[in-house]
């Protein structure tokens, strides 16, 4: 299955915690790449959620995201900084003692200093367990929309793939008219010239230019690329690496097929086969 390294994702999560929300987006890029934007209270997730994505995927560079909102309703416990509140009744009473009056430390003045009245601890191990399972169905949504992308580029791919044969399937029809026609060509200038031939002479000419002229190769290795990629794109696994270096092959007898072009027909299907060949290289770029 090929599958495409852009994409995106959005799950949520309820609970007695309140709304879990993460969002995963990705873009094509050679390795794979994570950027995370989590509350503080999610940060000790960091290295679980790289290893899982690692697992998962193999190339993108990923945006992921994770909200955390409490339910409007609830009421967070409180609870007392009790070191902080002995420790402003010892200064309470060593101040009265220094300055040589008693006076009475009330509660509500205590409950007025900063950090006296704090919120209690949350306990977070079920919100990272939470998390950790919306992790894990997001990244299955990641990879189903990555994978209906590939599917679409599969498709386009292939078609492509079949007006690549068929410009291969033109030229070898048109190569025996080509030699006929650089045949007429050598006996009309020797016409011109008004010359007796020699016919050996003659022929050894038009071997070597024949030779020259000759794509036989070219195309067969033409014929030989579309087969290994049609073979490529019906694997299991990650091959946008291996698919971008076969089109540096195809790019290269496209080449080659252009540079021995001698009429105006071999000329065109040689660009309108550049034009296919940049256009799954385009599409490639994105695959995983």
């Amino acid at each position: 299955m090929i599958y495409s390294m852009t994409g995106f994702a959005r799950q949520e999560s309820r609970g007695d915690f309140g709304l879990l929300t993460m969002e995963m987006r990705s873009v094509n890029h050679r390795y794979l790449e994570m950027q995370f934007r989590l509350p503080e209270e999610f940060r000790p997730l960091e290295t679980a959620i790289r290893e899982k994505v690692t697992a998962a995927l193999g190339r993108g560079k990923l945006d992921i995201s994770l909200r955390w909102e409490r339910d409007a309703g609830e009421t967070k416990a409180l609870d007392v900084n009790e070191p902080l509140v002995r420790q402003i009744r010892d200064v309470h009473g060593k101040v009265s003692r220094l300055i040589g009056t008693e006076q009475e430390l009330r509660a509500s003045e205590v409950l007025r200093w900063p950090g006296v009245i704090q919120e209690a601890d949350t306990d977070l191990e079920p919100l990272h367990a939470a998390a950790l399972a919306l992790l894990d169905d997001t990244l299955a949504a990641l990879k189903e929309a990555r994978a209906g992308e590939g599917a679409r580029m599969r498709e386009l791919l292939l078609t492509r793939l079949d007006g690549v044969s068929g410009i291969v399937g033109d030229v070898r029809q048109l190569m025996p008219t080509i030699r006929e026609q650089l045949r007429a060509k050598f006996e009309a200038k020797l016409a011109e010239l008004d010359v007796q031939p020699d016919n050996d002479r003659l022929e050894q000419e038009l071997v070597l230019n024949f030779q020259k002229l000759d794509v036989d190769e070219e195309l067969d290795r033409l014929d030989s690329h579309v087969t290994e990629m049609r073979d490529i794109l019906g694997r299991d696994e990650p091959v946008g690496r291996r698919l971008d270096f076969l089109m540096q092959e195809f790019n290269r007898e496209a080449n080659t097929l252009g540079s021995k072009s001698q009429d105006k027909a071999s000329t065109k299907a040689a660009v309108d086969l550049k034009v296919l060949i940049e256009q799954m290289r385009e599409q490639i770029q994105n695959i995983e």
